[in-house]
């Protein structure tokens, strides 16, 4: 690939409430591997953005609480040579060691859209609920159903191509987030895969979703929704041809 049509990647962060495991993550970063580090500070109470701040990288302030609101808030601030965007947690329960494979396999099999897998890479015991390994399994197998496309896990580790963010008009703002850009892929047949990346425990810090039952059945229901909303949607549209 000519030095011109380099890829030049971006890697965001949505953050509420994760200044005890920020610092550590981002010095963990794999070193000159991203144009831009954003992390978006969806609200938070303990310092998260200060210790963004003193690590150096781009600080986007996000009052309005929402994974998915914070990811388009971080969006917004991409740089206009960014080509591709990265994304994962900041409680270290994603390995960022993980990111340099995640970005080698990206340029490798030329996608649009790459998943960092935690089923296939193995998680680490009590890092992910029953019910989360459930919703997991019953969303991905809608995805397959609908459209024909395998996935086996809606993992926040990502990789995707910025004009095909524009592309998928990703619209939700909190748990179906993930899901979403997910289906709106398949939906639309763009090359999408996954890798087998590792996931631990959170090393601090209080998860918003699988840290209460009410939580994890409220993000359930909403990736659901949104499948069928992706669904309906496609629905409409076919149609609407008619």
């Amino acid at each position: 690939m000519p030095p011109e049509a380099q890829e030049r990647y971006a890697l965001l962060i949505p953050a509420l409430n994760e200044a005890e495991t920020l610092g550590a993550l981002l010095r963990q970063v794999p070193p000159d591997l991203f144009e831009q580090i954003i992390v978006v500070d969806n609200g938070s109470t303990d310092g998260t953005s200060q210790v963004a701040a003193g690590a150096g990288v781009c600080v986007v302030i996000e009052p309005r609480r929402g994974y998915g609101r914070a990811c388009q808030a971080g969006i917004r601030s991409l740089r206009p040579e960014i080509t591709a965007v990265a994304f994962m947690d900041a409680d270290l329960s994603d390995d960022p060691s993980d990111l340099a494979r995640l970005v080698r396999a990206f340029e490798e099999g030329g996608c649009d859209l790459l998943v960092g897998s935690r089923v296939l890479g193995g998680s680490e015991p009590g890092s992910l609920t029953s019910l989360q390994r459930f919703g997991n399994w019953l969303s991905t197998r809608l995805i397959r159903w609908l459209w024909g496309a395998s996935f086996t896990d809606l993992g926040p580790m990502r990789i995707v191509r910025r004009e095909v963010l524009e592309r998928l008009q990703l619209t939700d703002y909190d748990y179906g987030w993930n899901v979403e850009m997910q289906a709106k892929a398949a939906r639309l047949r763009l090359l999408a895969g996954e890798i087998a990346v590792k996931y631990r425990r959170r090393a601090g810090g209080k998860s918003k979703i699988s840290g209460t039952l009410a939580g994890s059945v409220a993000a359930g229901w909403k990736i659901l929704w949104t499948i069928y909303r992706c669904w309906r949607d496609d629905a409409r549209w076919e149609k609407a041809q008619l």
